[in-house]
């Protein structure tokens, strides 16, 4: 039974490839209608390109993520999350869909290894335990590229968000010396010299590239915020286009959005920590029950045995 599954299953996915490649899917509604967005939003408000750091992606990888790309597009999968994730850890999305492709056939390898091994032992024949841990592997590969993404993607944006609380005390301190609210955003992050920090070196090259393509720098805070998914950014980037004509106000502003962003990080850093007594916690107790047990047990042995 499992062999007509299997060659039931290749002959449908051969029959589906070849169908494809003979008539190839049209894009749909939805992806019609957000390359129809993405051209209104680039001609009302120019988007700044972040610049990724060079990734090691070969040829067969790029293509392949490429074409995986366009099969996203085409099905309108925007996977805005996972985006702002690859876009704070400076990975591409082509890479990233490759990878998970390719350990998702890696993990379907398992099948003919582990069936091999079974033969070779003589333990049966039977392919039906290889394959479904195989399928089992293939599926675990497929979602590993996902949770290490989100991991340091949550790392990173922990870091960021501290930078964006020394960031809005600098800005501050520049409106307070006079400068207007463009001079002392770019005043702010020309502080950390010529190798700055690489969340202070992301706004940094937003700030720049808005006078390059003509939008305020507000603007530019805005659409890094929503790139990397920085609500800290986002709100900042607001505030500044509603009252950037009030020096006072966008002060006083910036400084209680300051204090409140020192005030969360130091609640989340107070519930890390607490969340690591109590782990140590669990490990004492379960380290003493061990220990009663190692000094009870060859006493509870001799009255079993008695």
């Amino acid at each position: 039974m499992v062999e007509g599954v299997l060659a039931g299953g290749v002959a449908g996915l051969g029959l589906f490839v070849l169908l494809r490649a003979l008539f190839p899917a049209r894009p749909g509604l939805v992806a019609r209608l957000l390359a129809l967005d993405a051209v209104r939003e680039d001609a009302e408000s120019p988007r700044i390109q972040l610049v990724l750091p060079d990734e090691e992606v070969s040829a067969f990888r790029q293509g392949l993520g490429a074409r995986l790309a366009r099969l996203y597009g085409a099905r309108g999968w925007e996977a805005r999350s996972i985006r702002a994730d690859l876009a704070l850890v400076g990975r591409s999305f082509e890479g990233f869909l490759a990878t998970k492709a390719l350990l998702a056939v890696s993990g379907l390898l398992a099948f003919p290894v582990l069936f091999g091994w079974l033969v070779l032992m003589g333990w049966g024949a039977s392919p039906a335990i290889p394959f479904w841990v195989a399928l089992i592997a293939a599926v675990v590969f497929f979602f590993l590229p996902d949770l290490q993404i989100r991991r340091d993607a949550a790392a990173r944006r922990r870091d960021f968000r501290h930078v964006v609380g020394a960031f809005l005390d600098l800005v501050s301190m520049n409106l307070a010396g006079g400068r207007g609210v463009p001079e002392a955003l770019m005043m702010a992050v020309s502080v950390s010299g010529e190798q700055p920090n690489w969340a202070i070196g992301r706004i940094r090259d937003a700030l720049s590239g808005a006078r390059i393509v003509g939008i305020t720098p507000w603007q530019a805070l805005g659409q890094l915020g929503e790139e990397i998914n920085i609500d800290e950014l986002r709100d900042l980037s607001a505030a500044l286009g509603l009252v950037a004509d009030d020096g006072a106000k966008v002060r006083a502003s910036l400084t209680a959005r300051a204090a409140t962003l020192r005030r969360r990080e130091l609640a989340e850093i107070e519930g890390r920590a607490g969340e690591r007594s109590q782990s140590m916690l669990v490990a004492q107790l379960l380290l003493c029950a061990g220990f009663v047990i190692f000094l009870s047990f060859p006493a509870a042995m001799k009255m079993l045995g008695s």
